[in-house]
């Protein structure tokens, strides 16, 4: 093989290149190159298209280099060099790594003074290296590049975005709607007649917490055989399920009728639940300070939907009182919580309460509030739902307000504590979506 330097501008790109060079790729290569030198050839072929190089390529560029390296495959075929073109990207992706020979190596370079970002691990790996947390999880990291396997491991993929409209989610939905019996039936208990038969018409009944999405906070963010709180209980939902999957379930509630409903069904299903009646503000009287594992919540979207006639509700309250209980309910729980645990909040942005019909930064509000307290913001994931009959009314916003119908919640993840730790606490993530219910149980 001969190395000849090229000019760059004479270099072809092949333009069905299948591989996707992001900016921060781009960025790690040229510092590879700057540090150690152009040391991997381009490969070109006799006209100066590029059979493999294209990042090194875009990095050379980004640096300002006037020529590069080049190898020339003088001897492949057109059908040789295509197929080369997706074996040199699809080969080097199916290597395993050796976790403690890595951990070695890369403990060696940090003792030297390496910049261990130029060789592309980021912070995040490193520390998981670093703590030696089961090399399997690393490997699944890595050997996950179909859905479905993440789907086996986590319950869902463990992407940003969750889709509950997906058949997996709405069967395992279903199976959990029918073991816990859940049709929202004490919510009806604030409505009035009509208002009744308006819910059960538009979903079947008042909303409820997604029992999968509960399932998956549960397991992703929780600790088997610890304690999960939540201050704004609502329906049996998260209680149940969490009491279900190996965290006994705290909440508190404000209406009796509610209390009564989840406590029944938490006795049918044994199900290890306690259900407190109050105003989550005197969460002191029911809750010791760094009990809990796993704080959750779905709060009241300020009015978006009214609970009770209690004046003590946040729904029946105007904005500024909304946020002064909001604020002191939540930021109450970070006492409450163990150290290095995971607060799970479900939001939603509310319109209605500005004349212009602006949000009430429900969401930021949120954030701002937990991180006052000492959480650190960790992960945000949006819930993707259903559109229902959003439909009817998604055209009639945009006519006449350019307004777009909402689709999705958002759940806010926050940090109590030390990432490191947390992850040794907590110990592997155990799910397992395919498991049946008990169909014995007598409801």
């Amino acid at each position: 093989m001969k190395v000849e330097q090229v000019e760059i501008d004479k270099i072809i790109p092949y333009v069905n290149n299948a591989k996707i060079h992001t900016d921060e790729q781009i960025d790690l290569i040229a510092g590879s190159i700057k540090e150690f030198g152009f040391l991997n050839p381009i490969i070109l072929s006799d006209s100066n298209e590029v059979i493999a190089g294209h990042g090194r390529l875009l990095a050379a560029k980004k640096l300002g280099l006037k020529t590069v390296p080049v190898i020339r495959a003088e001897d492949l075929t057109p059908a040789q060099i295509k197929a080369y073109r997706l074996a040199d990207n699809k080969l080097a992706e199916m290597a395993e790594w050796d976790f403690t020979l890595l951990n070695t190596e890369l403990e060696g370079l940090e003792e030297i003074g390496v910049d261990l970002d130029l060789i592309g691990f980021d912070e995040d790996e490193r520390d998981l290296i670093g703590n030696k947390l089961i090399p399997q999880r690393l490997s699944e990291k890595y050997s996950d590049t179909e859905s479905g396997s993440l789907a086996k491991n986590f319950g869902v993929p463990p992407f940003s975005v969750l889709d509950t409209r997906q058949g997996y989610w709405q069967e395992r939905k279903k199976y959990w709607l029918s073991y816990l019996n859940e049709q929202g039936e004490s919510r009806l208990f604030a409505l009035d007649d009509s208002k009744i038969n308006f819910m059960k018409w538009v979903n079947n009944a008042v909303s409820i917490l997604d029992p999968v999405l509960s399932e998956l906070m549960v397991a992703w963010f929780g600790k088997k055989g610890g304690i999960a709180f939540d201050p704004f209980a609502g329906d049996a939902t998260f209680g149940l399920v969490s009491a279900i999957k190996g965290m006994a379930f705290k909440g508190i509630e404000l209406r009796q009728e509610q209390v009564n409903e989840n406590q029944k069904r938490a006795e049918i299903l044994k199900a290890d639940s306690t259900y407190f009646c109050d105003d989550g503000r005197n969460m002191d009287k029911y809750i010791k300070d760094e009990s809990v594992d796993l704080v959750f919540s779905c709060p009241p979207y300020a009015n978006l939907e009214k609970y009770s006639d209690n004046q003590r509700d946040l729904s029946n309250m105007e904005l500024e009182q909304f946020f002064e209980a909001y604020t002191d309910i939540l930021q109450k729980t970070y006492k409450k919580l163990k150290n290095n645990r995971f607060a799970v909040i479900v939001v939603s942005e509310v319109r209605g309460h500005n004349k212009d019909g602006s949000f009430i930064g429900l969401v930021p509000e949120t954030v701002r509030i937990m991180e006052e307290a000492g959480y650190k913001y960790y992960n945000e994931l949006i819930l993707v739902n259903a559109v229902g009959t959003l439909s009817m009314r998604a055209g009639g916003y945009m006519r006449a307000a350019r307004k777009v119908g909402r689709v999705h919640q958002n759940i806010l993840v926050f940090l109590k504590g030390d990432v490191k730790k947390t992850m040794e606490e907590l110990g592997e993530i155990n799910i397992n979506m395919e498991e049946d219910f008990n169909e014995s149980t007598d409801f």
